[in-house]
Protein backbone atom coordinates (compact mmCIF):
# COMPACT_ATOMS: atom_id res chain seq x y z
CA UNK A 1 0.00 0.00 0.00
CA UNK A 2 2.88 2.44 0.71
CA UNK A 3 4.17 2.04 -2.81
CA UNK A 4 0.70 2.79 -4.27
CA UNK A 5 0.28 5.83 -2.07
CA UNK A 6 3.68 7.11 -3.16
CA UNK A 7 2.89 6.51 -6.82
CA UNK A 8 -0.53 8.15 -6.51
CA UNK A 9 0.99 11.20 -4.86
CA UNK A 10 3.76 11.37 -7.47
CA UNK A 11 1.22 10.99 -10.29
CA UNK A 12 -1.02 13.66 -8.74
CA UNK A 13 1.91 16.07 -8.45
CA UNK A 14 2.99 15.30 -12.02
CA UNK A 15 -0.59 15.71 -13.25
CA UNK A 16 -0.95 19.05 -11.38
CA UNK A 17 2.38 20.24 -12.81
CA UNK A 18 1.36 19.23 -16.33
CA UNK A 19 -2.08 20.83 -15.90
CA UNK A 20 -0.38 24.04 -14.76
CA UNK A 21 1.95 23.88 -17.80
CA UNK A 22 -1.05 23.31 -20.09
CA UNK A 23 -2.88 26.28 -18.53
CA UNK A 24 0.20 28.50 -18.97
CA UNK A 25 0.57 27.39 -22.57
CA UNK A 26 -3.13 27.97 -23.22
CA UNK A 27 -2.78 31.50 -21.79
CA UNK A 28 0.20 32.08 -24.10
CA UNK A 29 -1.83 30.76 -27.05
CA UNK A 30 -4.66 33.14 -26.16
CA UNK A 31 -2.20 36.06 -25.89
CA UNK A 32 -0.64 35.18 -29.23
CA UNK A 33 -4.07 34.79 -30.83
CA UNK A 34 -4.98 38.29 -29.63
CA UNK A 35 -1.65 39.63 -30.92
CA UNK A 36 -2.32 38.03 -34.30
CA UNK A 37 -5.77 39.64 -34.43
CA UNK A 38 -4.29 43.05 -33.48
CA UNK A 39 -1.51 42.73 -36.04
CA UNK A 40 -3.99 41.63 -38.72
CA UNK A 41 -6.05 44.76 -38.02
CA UNK A 42 -2.88 46.89 -38.14
CA UNK A 43 -1.98 45.35 -41.51
CA UNK A 44 -5.46 46.11 -42.84
CA UNK A 45 -5.25 49.72 -41.58
CA UNK A 46 -1.79 50.19 -43.05
CA UNK A 47 -2.86 48.67 -46.37
CA UNK A 48 -5.74 51.11 -46.49
CA UNK A 49 -3.32 53.96 -45.73
CA UNK A 50 -1.01 52.79 -48.51
CA UNK A 51 -3.91 52.77 -50.97
CA UNK A 52 -4.82 56.34 -49.94
CA UNK A 53 -1.20 57.44 -50.33
CA UNK A 54 -0.97 55.77 -53.75
CA UNK A 55 -4.12 57.59 -54.81
CA UNK A 56 -2.82 60.92 -53.48
CA UNK A 57 0.53 60.33 -55.21
CA UNK A 58 -1.19 59.60 -58.52
CA UNK A 59 -3.30 62.76 -58.18
CA UNK A 60 -0.27 64.86 -57.25
CA UNK A 61 1.71 63.42 -60.16
CA UNK A 62 -1.08 64.24 -62.61
CA UNK A 63 -1.34 67.78 -61.23
CA UNK A 64 2.44 68.17 -61.43
CA UNK A 65 2.48 67.03 -65.07
CA UNK A 66 -0.24 69.55 -65.87
CA UNK A 67 1.66 72.27 -64.00
CA UNK A 68 4.88 71.34 -65.79
CA UNK A 69 3.15 71.59 -69.16
CA UNK A 70 1.71 74.99 -68.22
CA UNK A 71 5.11 76.19 -66.98
CA UNK A 72 6.80 75.10 -70.20
CA UNK A 73 4.15 76.99 -72.19
CA UNK A 74 4.66 80.06 -69.99
CA UNK A 75 8.42 79.94 -70.54
CA UNK A 76 7.90 79.58 -74.29
CA UNK A 77 5.45 82.51 -74.38
CA UNK A 78 7.72 84.69 -72.22
CA UNK A 79 10.67 83.98 -74.52
CA UNK A 80 8.59 84.83 -77.61
CA UNK A 81 7.29 87.99 -75.95
CA UNK A 82 10.83 89.07 -75.07
CA UNK A 83 11.94 88.62 -78.66
CA UNK A 84 8.93 90.57 -79.96
CA UNK A 85 9.44 93.36 -77.44
CA UNK A 86 13.14 93.59 -78.26
CA UNK A 87 12.27 94.00 -81.95
CA UNK A 88 9.51 96.54 -81.19
CA UNK A 89 11.83 98.55 -78.97
CA UNK A 90 14.51 98.57 -81.67
CA UNK A 91 11.97 99.74 -84.28
CA UNK A 92 10.71 102.53 -82.02
CA UNK A 93 14.22 103.65 -81.08
CA UNK A 94 15.13 103.79 -84.77
CA UNK A 95 11.94 105.71 -85.53
CA UNK A 96 12.57 108.24 -82.76
CA UNK A 97 16.19 108.62 -83.83
CA UNK A 98 15.09 109.45 -87.36
CA UNK A 99 12.23 111.67 -86.21
CA UNK A 100 14.57 113.75 -84.09
CA UNK A 101 16.19 114.94 -87.28
CA UNK A 102 13.01 115.42 -89.31
CA UNK A 103 10.62 118.35 -89.29
CA UNK A 104 7.15 117.13 -88.50
CA UNK A 105 4.35 117.82 -90.96
CA UNK A 106 6.60 119.98 -93.10
CA UNK A 107 7.38 119.53 -96.76
CA UNK A 108 9.21 122.82 -96.94
CA UNK A 109 11.93 124.25 -94.87
CA UNK A 110 10.70 126.34 -91.92
CA UNK A 111 11.73 129.53 -93.67
CA UNK A 112 9.44 128.74 -96.60
CA UNK A 113 6.06 129.59 -95.17
CA UNK A 114 6.08 127.14 -92.27
CA UNK A 115 4.22 128.11 -89.12
CA UNK A 116 6.39 129.21 -86.29
CA UNK A 117 5.46 126.18 -84.19
CA UNK A 118 7.15 123.87 -86.69
CA UNK A 119 10.39 125.78 -87.00
CA UNK A 120 12.40 123.07 -85.30
CA UNK A 121 12.41 119.28 -85.60
CA UNK A 122 9.50 117.47 -83.96
CA UNK A 123 10.77 115.84 -80.81
CA UNK A 124 7.61 114.00 -79.81
CA UNK A 125 8.07 111.88 -76.73
CA UNK A 126 11.66 110.94 -77.24
CA UNK A 127 13.50 108.88 -74.60
CA UNK A 128 13.34 111.44 -71.83
CA UNK A 129 11.36 109.27 -69.43
CA UNK A 130 7.73 108.21 -69.40
CA UNK A 131 7.55 107.25 -73.05
CA UNK A 132 6.58 104.12 -74.96
CA UNK A 133 10.15 102.84 -75.14
CA UNK A 134 10.51 102.98 -71.37
CA UNK A 135 7.14 101.27 -71.04
CA UNK A 136 8.22 98.47 -73.39
CA UNK A 137 11.48 98.05 -71.52
CA UNK A 138 9.57 97.61 -68.26
CA UNK A 139 7.35 94.99 -69.92
CA UNK A 140 10.45 93.29 -71.33
CA UNK A 141 12.00 93.10 -67.86
CA UNK A 142 8.70 91.70 -66.50
CA UNK A 143 8.73 88.93 -69.11
CA UNK A 144 12.39 88.20 -68.37
CA UNK A 145 11.58 87.94 -64.65
CA UNK A 146 8.56 85.72 -65.39
CA UNK A 147 10.70 83.40 -67.50
CA UNK A 148 13.43 83.30 -64.85
CA UNK A 149 11.04 82.67 -61.97
CA UNK A 150 9.13 79.97 -63.85
CA UNK A 151 12.36 78.25 -64.95
CA UNK A 152 13.67 78.33 -61.40
CA UNK A 153 10.47 76.94 -59.89
CA UNK A 154 10.31 74.27 -62.59
CA UNK A 155 13.88 73.17 -61.83
CA UNK A 156 13.06 72.55 -58.16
Amino acid sequence: KGWCDTELTTNEQTRDSHTEDVNKMQAEIDDHTMSIADLTQDIADLSSGIKELDSATATASAERQESKKKNEETIKEATSAQAALTKATAVLKEFYAKSAEATSLSQQSPEEDAPETFSKPYQGMLPEGGNIVDFLEVILSDFARLESDTSTSEAM
